[in-house]
């Protein structure tokens, strides 16, 4: 007789983004950031992503979206959430990340896949800097998508004065598959 050394373990929470360049499928990690993955979760079930766009793309860097629709328009948010860098998952090339601003505590909607290892964004210390950006998962499929998203032509776009897809790329529905 085999034991199933995965037997009774819950399986990672997946969620597919089809988007106007093609379907990008993550993979997260809740044993790692579960206050980041339950608020991630929350905005897909309540449909917050559908329809926002990419609206930061830096070549070799990172591509950032959920936080604005195609008119530039902010959506709404819930609370902020604590900041959970410091639980071991680094930015590494895939990985999908919290943004946030200066504060290491105010992550809200917005998310960012990184094009290649941000290290700089880990975690250091629990202080000012240090905190770094939580990673909370990975794309499991879709990466090509990912890096010819990673490629399109920016500029200034709504409030934005650089950085910003000149053709929109939109995140047309979220969902949760598995």
């Amino acid at each position: 007789m085999t034991v199933d050394v995965d037997a009774g373990q819950a399986p990672k929470p997946k969620v597919l983004f089809k988007t106007s360049m093609g379907d990008i499928t993550v993979e997260l990690e809740p044993d790692r950031a579960p206050n980041t993955v339950a608020n991630f979760l929350a905005y897909v079930k309540a449909g917050h992503y559908d329809g926002t766009i990419f609206h930061r793309v830096i070549s070799n860097f990172m591509i950032q979206g959920g936080g604005f629709n195609s008119d530039y328009r902010r959506l709404p948010t819930n609370a902020p959430i604590q900041n959970e860098a410091d639980k071991g998952l680094s930015n590494e090339r895939g990985t999908i990340a919290m943004a946030r601003t200066s504060d290491p505590h105010s992550a809200t909607d917005q998310f960012y896949i990184n094009l290649k290892f941000n290290g700089s964004l880990d975690f250091r210390s629990k202080n000012g800097s240090g905190w770094g950006y939580t990673a909370f998962g990975r794309v499991i499929d879709g990466m090509n998508i990912v890096a010819r998203i990673g490629l399109v032509k920016t500029g200034p776009g709504g409030p934005f004065p650089t950085d910003v897809p000149q053709e929109p790329v939109v995140i047309e529905k979220a969902t949760i598959v598995q």
